[in-house]
């Protein structure tokens, strides 16, 4: 286990802060000068580990230096990292209503980056909400997003789809560079877990027709020319069924797109069940307008 630098689904923090949409933002000053900020206890998951590199704070959080309630995060890490936070918001009934997130980009190594959960992109009544961490990410921040990186390419994951227990998500490479970028083939993955170390047991396929047919990743790999600004997608299928043994889950893969690339990490949150198998699709152009899910 890796507290410094890996974090896993935390539960257990029940803290008022203030609803808000899903936003992302980059690492600065965490606060304008002589803004006060009480920091909460640190995160604890519901197995009792303690991540004290992540925390609800209340007080003066905001670059206005107003009172209101927020988040901290700390790169305890020796690279730069991006946070993503996810928060359940419960009513004044402690009744469950949705879930948010908020994402940090590019924290230096040592930084502590606060931030307001800002009420202004919520419906009616934001205020009234309260929040929870129930789960954070962090992986490198280099080629994940943000501003280009010096790669020339930014690899993402979307949101994907489940129905009757499979499951498909799309890995989504931009050319942000200057030059054209030349795929040919299947990106390749390494499979790792909540602390950022290598999952084994899982067969990686070629194609995704034997998890499920018909769900676009069953075309044959072929030369892609991605010129400045277009995009490219390779598809993940698998099941999360269950049976006897223990469920592997895979909330980060490591992507590299073409051999000798450097790899990307991302969180396409693997639940393989005890199947074993994960499918990948060939890189394919994306359609000109067509965006993520």
């Amino acid at each position: 286990m890796r507290p410094a630098t890996a974090l896993v689904l935390c539960a257990a923090l029940a803290s008022t802060a203030l609803l808000a949409g899903c936003g992302k933002e980059t690492a600065g000053a965490p606060a304008s000068p002589g803004a006060t900020c009480a920091s909460a206890a640190p995160v604890v998951d519901p197995d009792g580990r303690t991540w004290d590199n992540v925390r609800v704070v209340s007080g003066k959080c905001g670059p206005s230096g107003a009172p209101s309630t927020g988040y901290e995060v700390t790169n305890t890490d020796k690279e730069p990292l991006t946070f993503t936070l996810t928060f359940t918001l419960f009513n004044g009934f402690g009744e469950a209503m949705d879930n948010i997130t908020r994402t940090v980009e590019a924290v230096k190594p040592g930084q502590t980056v606060r931030r307001p959960l800002d009420a202004a992109d919520g419906p009616g009544s934001a205020r009234s909400y309260r929040a929870r961490i129930i789960k954070v990410r962090a992986v490198p921040a280099d080629g994940s997003g943000g501003d280009c990186p010096s790669s020339g390419v930014r690899i993402t994951n979307d949101r994907g789809d489940a129905a009757m227990g499979l499951r498909v998500v799309g890995i989504h490479l931009e050319n942000c560079g200057t030059a054209d970028y030349h795929l040919n083939g299947y990106p390749s993955l390494r499979l790792l877990d909540e602390d950022r170390d290598a999952v084994t047991g899982v067969k990686i396929l070629d194609g995704t027709a034997s998890i499920s047919p018909g769900i676009g990743g069953d075309a044959e790999p072929g030369p892609v020319t991605l010129h400045p600004g277009e995009s490219a997608r390779a598809g993940l299928a698998w099941r999360n069924t269950t049976t006897e043994g223990d469920p592997v889950n895979a909330p980060y893969v490591e992507v590299t797109a073409k051999p000798g690339a450097k790899p990307v990490t991302v969180t396409p949150e693997l639940d393989l069940g005890t199947t074993g198998r994960l499918g990948v699709g060939p890189w394919k152009k994306t359609p000109a307008g067509a965006g993520q899910q």
